[in-house]
């Protein structure tokens, strides 16, 4: 985006080349000149001819600029006193600078504003409000480029007003840096005169007042004790803050244009009346408010009696009796309550107005941590009453959570608008591009703010902005033709700049001065912590969730007898994320572990827990432990805290969790839960049910209490459901457990056949405005392994079984077609069985076949001896039969149950590539001693 892009079809000829050198600021007033159609070589000023030779500027600057002349006796400079409307109201300087000036038409009454004469000191300072120096070739008239013009703003000390610019200017070769201080020293002293007549008129005004009111009969108001003071019956009586709200509203009273009346409720139904009164004195004008009191029921106060000046010319008190506000008669006694100029009374108007929005500005600034927000209520706050117009505009990398580098932002930085609000009056109409990538170039008001990390006020001609690019509208567009006052303030928070705001007034009756810098950049710097606590929360949150979601499991395993559906709802931004999982492990035996958990607490701490919860979960299920082990296992974990840290609670405790664990041969499920919900049932025939489990602890708070297991037999076809308790939460709290319970199995009794569906038909019922905290959901619906794919026997604790079962195993895989595992499998078959009968005591040797996408062989017996590979000598006879098996298989294990144990191997059939059979060379190579 282009604030100032050059006219199309401009002529180059009758234009200086622009060079580098010259500042950049310098050079987008020259492209603001050139698109105003100014002519270079003699522009035509406009002449005020009705100014006033005795103004209270020329009085105050008069005397210092006479004393400034007087220094630079010997050196050919001229002086420029200029209005803050950018007319030349006086001059001084020997007569061939004055005949230059002439010349050049810079007159007394001429505007040397931007718009008419292009680049100059003055327009500079009056449109940057600060001081500017425009050194010979930098001015845009080619009649001054012989010349070096600086200049300062004149500001009245109440407020910082800007009232006037002195121009000092001096041929390039005798110019001084240290003119420009003397120069500002001497509109400092203006200033300080302006003040001092200012507080002269003041104290006329009400001399002349309280000498009316001596002969009028009024009394005065005493704000410091509250009291008003009159010869005659006792006056009311105020409170402090009575007190406050009077003095406030007669602040306003003075300062506004046609106001002459103001009503204010007290206490015990009593009602001030506020009357605006003008005054005279000389040049001196102004206003006093006088107050009177009525009952609210009562009738009005009566007009007090108008007033002259001691001489008898002035009146003192000329509103017209016909103005009067209406009232029925009676007597009302009326006390001076303030006495003013319009302008200081507009000034402290102003300032309270500044504080209620800084007021105004703490409150509501803040309250969401949403970067977009806080950008729109920036501009909603300040505007009408600071601006007309408010963009903000925000560093790319802010807006993706990122950490902006400290200093300034580069020259190159990609910004984006996110906010741009000119009011209610103004929602349907096309402000500004909101969600566009926009630039600023060097010399711009918004790239000094950048670079500078200060506020910069600075003017806006419409007309430089008509050939913005591609054909979007600029937001200034929305103010209409002309000049207008516009002000940047950095956001910027603990070093960085985040960005920058940007706000527009119509027209130029109404720059912004000092105190405004002041204001948009306590505004602004609000904003900004606001802002980058919402980009710091983000970059957390966003953080949180992804550990969490890479933590989960990425896709569940898909299983012949178990389908599976799930869904993770993370919480709204306002309770962050939480550390809530789920997880779907196989198991031995076609067998699978269903585990749903659920962390206290959010963000990066819980979704931490939750990962290093869930890898404690399937390091224990890879051990084939029973449900109420797990559990154990994992109180066990959490409860041991380190002895460094023995004041310190483990982050995980009082997680709950529900693990279960389905078998497929037998259809049984085997739970058990610390601390969490039971899982509901839906079987084949409709009904719906929760699981009735013994209930254990959460962990980290079991202690001595054991927890128990419960197993139920689950119909093939049966829907088991699994989740965390944010799925029975609504709104901000736990609502009534049974009836949201009840909501759950009535949802669940019109699930369909398709998982997916049933999720969202959950969630969509539960949760129809959308989870208040974690959910973690998981379906699982059961199925039978068909006999004709397992094979069970068993055999006498005899070694003559071992032919006997490989003989029945190689049958068994004939018929199931897949004699390309006879070999590998019979090694395994024998290895197993051997090891069953020589070490699983008296009792017998069981031997299962599984079928499904792999082939599973388990060997049974009596014993709780736990199997283990070792590496035999060269002179062993034995020690190589498990090793045998994990080379010829996927993999193995060992699973006990309460008496004996399970060994277990896991082919994989490969039918395209039969396995080769090793040679009697190979297999010996495996088994020789290294070295």
């Amino acid at each position: 985006m282009e604030p100032y892009p050059p006219p199309s079809g401009s002529d180059h000829d009758d234009r200086t080349p622009l060079d580098a050198g010259v500042r950049p600021e310098i050079l987008a007033s020259w492209q603001r000149s050139h698109s105003l159609g100014i002519d270079r070589e003699r522009a035509v000023l406009p002449i005020e001819n009705d100014l006033d030779p005795d103004s209270r500027l020329i009085r105050a600057a008069a005397p210092v600029l006479a004393r400034l002349y007087e220094r630079f006796s010997g050196v050919p400079v001229t002086l420029a006193l200029a209005d803050s409307r950018a007319h030349i109201v006086d001059r001084w300087g020997d007569p061939a600078g004055l005949e230059l000036m002439d010349a050049a038409s810079l007159v007394p009454g001429a505007n040397v504003d931007e718009r008419f004469m292009g680049t100059s000191s003055v327009s500079m300072v009056l449109s940057t409000r600060a001081p500017f120096v425009v050194v010979g070739h930098e001015h845009f008239l080619h009649d001054l480029k012989e010349l070096t013009c600086m200049a300062a703003p004149v500001r009245d000390p109440v407020g910082g007003t800007v009232r006037g610019a002195v121009n000092l200017s001096v041929p390039r070769e005798l110019a001084d840096p240290g003119m420009a201080l003397v120069l500002q020293d001497a509109t400092e002293r203006i200033g300080e005169r302006l003040l001092e007549l200012s507080t002269a008129r003041e104290l006329e005004l009400t001399h002349s007042f309280r000498r009316a009111m001596e002969r009028g009969g009024h009394a005065e108001l005493d704000l410091a004790s509250g009291e008003l003071s009159r010869r005659g019956g006792p006056p009311p009586r105020l409170g402090s803050q009575e007190r406050l709200i009077l003095l406030e509203r007669a602040v306003e009273l003075i300062s506004s244009n046609g106001e002459a009346f103001a009503e204010v409720p007290l206490a015990g139904g009593r009602v001030a009346v506020l009357r605006r009164r003008e005054l005279h004195h000389g040049d001196a004008e102004g206003a006093a408010v006088e107050v009177s009191f009525e009952d609210s029921g009562g009738t009005g106060p009566a007009r007090p009696a108008t007033a002259t000046a001691a001489d008898g010319r002035v009146p003192l008190l000329n509103r017209p009796a016909e103005a009067a506000r209406p009232h029925t008669g009676g007597t009302t006694d009326a006390w001076l309550l303030l006495v003013g100029e319009p302008g200081v009374g507009r000034l402290a108007a102003e300032a309270r107005g500044r504080l209620a929005l800084l007021n105004e500005a703490g409150v509501r600034l803040g309250t969401t941590l949403d970067l977009w927000r806080t950008a729109e209520q920036l501009a909603e706050i300040t505007v009408p009453r600071f601006a007309d117009l408010v963009v903000v505009d925000l560093v790319e990398g802010v807006l993706a959570g990122e950490e902006p580098p400290p200093g300034p932002p580069r020259p190159d930085v990609s910004l984006r608008r996110v906010a741009a609000w000119a009011g209610d009056d103004a929602r349907d109409l096309p402000v500004g591009g909101v969600n566009e990538p926009v630039g600023y170039p060097a010399g711009t008001p918004q790239a000094r703010c950048l670079e500078t990390g200060q506020p910069v006020t600075d003017s806006v001609v419409t007309a430089a902005l008509a050939g913005h690019p591609a054909g979007r509208a600029h937001p200034v567009g929305f103010l209409g033709e002309g000049v207008h006052s516009y002000l940047a303030a950095p956001l910027s928070a603990r070093g960085c700049v985040l960005g920058l705001a940007g706000f527009y007034r119509r027209g130029r009756t109404r720059p912004y001065e000092q105190d405004d810098l002041t204001l948009a950049g306590e505004l602004a710097a609000r904003a900004a912590i606001s802002m980058d606590n919402a980009r710091r929360y983000r970059r957390e949150h966003h953080a949180s969730l992804t550990l969490q979601r890479s933590l989960l499991p990425h896709a569940l395993p898909r299983l012949s007898t178990v389908g599976l559906a799930s869904r993770y709802l993370p919480a709204d931004t306002r309770s962050g994320v939480g550390g809530d999982w789920f997880d779907a492990i196989p198991l031995s035996g076609m067998r699978v572990a269903l585990v749903v958990g659920d962390v206290p607490g959010n963000g990066l701490q819980a979704a931490a827990t939750m990962g290093r919860l869930r890898t404690a979960v399937r390091t224990l299920a890879g051990l084939d432990l029973l449900p109420e082990e797990v559990l154990a296992h994992l109180d066990d974990l959490v409860s041991r805290t380190p002895e460094e840290d023995a004041d310190d609670q483990d982050p995980a405790t009082g997680t709950t969790c529900l693990y279960a664990v389905y078998d497929p041969v037998s259809c049984r499920c085997t739970a058990a839960t610390a601390g969490h919900a039971p899982p509901a049932l839906l079987t084949p025939d409709g009904e719906a049910r929760l699981i009735d489990l013994p209930t254990g602890p959460p962990l980290g708070l079991g202690g001595l209490q054991p927890y128990e297991s419960a197993t139920v037999d689950l119909p093939p076809g049966s829907l088991l459901t699994m989740y965390t308790d944010g799925l029975l939460k609504e709104g901000r709290g736990y609502e009534d457990t049974e009836a949201r319970t009840a909501q759950l199995l009535a949802s669940l009794r019109l699930a369909g056949a398709e998982l997916e569906d049933t999720c969202d038909r959950l969630t969509d019922a539960l949760l129809p405005d959308g989870p208040s905290d974690d959910v973690a959901l998981l379906l699982a619906r059961v199925h039978a392994l068909p006999e004709d794919r397992m094979a069970c026997w068993e055999f006498p604790s005899d070694p003559a079984a071992v032919a006997r079962a490989r003989a029945l195993t190689r049958a068994q895989l004939a018929a199931w077609g897949m004699s390309e595992l006879d070999f590998n499998t019979g090694l395994v078959v024998s290895e197993l069985v051997t090891n069953a009968v020589r070490y699983g005591g008296p009792g017998p040797v069981g031997l299962r076949l599984l079928r499904d996408d792999s082939l599973i062989c388990e060997v049974s017996d009596g014993s709780n001896t736990s199997p283990r590979i070792r590496r035999a000598a060269t002179t062993e006879e034995g020690g190589r039969g498990l090793f045998l098996v994990a080379q010829f298989t996927k993999s193995w294990g060992a699973r006990y149950m309460p008496q004996g144990k399970t060994v277990w191997a896991e082919q994989i059939p490969q039918p395209e590539k039969p396995a080769p059979e090793p040679d009697e060379q190979a297999l010996l190579a495996m088994f020789d001693d290294p070295g």
